[in-house]
C-alpha cells in the first residue's frame, strides 16, 4: 500500500503562528514535537501522515487518527514511523516506510506500508 502527500510549508507556518503550540498538539506528540524544530520538519511530519492515512485508505478518521503513527529520526537522521498496535492489528501491517523532503516551499511525504498477507 502507497500513500503520499503534499503541503505548503507556509500554510503550516500560518496555523503556528495563529495557534501556537496547540496546533503543533493536533497532530504531533510531545516526542515529535521536541524533534520537529522548523516549519519544514513540522510540514513534513504532517505530510508523512496524511501519507499514511492514505496508504491504509481511510484518511485521517476514526480508523486512523494522527497519533496512530508517530515519526522518528535513526542515528543518520532519517524519519521512521512506529505505527499503534491498533492499526498493526486492524490493517494486518507487517513493515512500514515513509520519507520525507522539503524544498521550493513544500513538504512531500510518501509512505510504504506491507500487509503481513
Amino acid at each position: 500500500m502507497i500513500g503520499i502527500d503534499i503541503v505548503a510549508i507556509s500554510r503550516i507556518s500560518r496555523l503556528k503562528e495563529r495557534r501556537g503550540e496547540d496546533f503543533l498538539r493536533y497532530f504531533l506528540s510531545d516526542d515529535e514535537i521536541n524533534i520537529a524544530k522548523t516549519d519544514a520538519t513540522i510540514a513534513g511530519f504532517f505530510a508523512a501522515k496524511e501519507a499514511i492515512s492514505k496508504a491504509l485508505g481511510c484518511g485521517i478518521s476514526a480508523e486512523f487518527s494522527f497519533f496512530d503513527a508517530q515519526i522518528y529520526k535513526d542515528d543518520k537522521n532519517a524519519p521512521k514511523v512506529k505505527l499503534s498496535e491498533k492499526i498493526i492489528k486492524n490493517f494486518n501491517i507487517k513493515d512500514a516506510q515513509i520519507t520525507i523532503s522539503h524544498d521550493g516551499g513544500f513538504a512531500i511525504a510518501a509512505a510504504i506500508l506491507q500487509s503481513a498477507d
